[in-house]
């Protein structure tokens, strides 16, 4: 089992930045790729970043450049540091962990607004 708790959504002005946070517990051993998804108002969860154990990233066209993705070993933690946020990042933000054998875990989502 392996709980994800996401952390520093919020509300923000266009061309700002946010920090999102997902700390990882229970058992993190078994956690190859971790990643960020975002589910809009009326549509559907998609893929914004992933990264692998050994650091590898992986990003979706509509956020590249802007939204680098970093894993902390150390601390049990990924990060997605957003800048030049748009109106069209605004969503719902989750978390998932993706285990060696397969299975996939996901934290429970933390809000992005973003104000034009």
């Amino acid at each position: 089992q392996v709980q994800l708790v996401e952390s520093g959504g919020g509300l923000v002005q266009a061309g700002g930045s946010l920090r999102l946070s997902c700390a990882a517990s229970g058992s993190i051993f078994s956690i190859d790729t971790m990643g960020w998804y975002r589910q809009a108002p009326g549509k559907q969860r998609e893929w914004v970043a992933t990264i692998t154990s050994g650091g590898s990233t992986n990003y979706a066209d509509s956020v590249s450049g802007r939204f680098p993705i970093s894993r902390d070993n150390a601390k049990n933690t990924v990060y997605l540091m957003m800048n030049s946020l748009k109106p069209e990042d605004t969503a719902v933000y989750y978390c998932k962990a993706g285990l060696v054998y397969g299975t996939n875990y996901w934290g429970k989502g933390t809000l992005v607004t973003v104000s034009s």
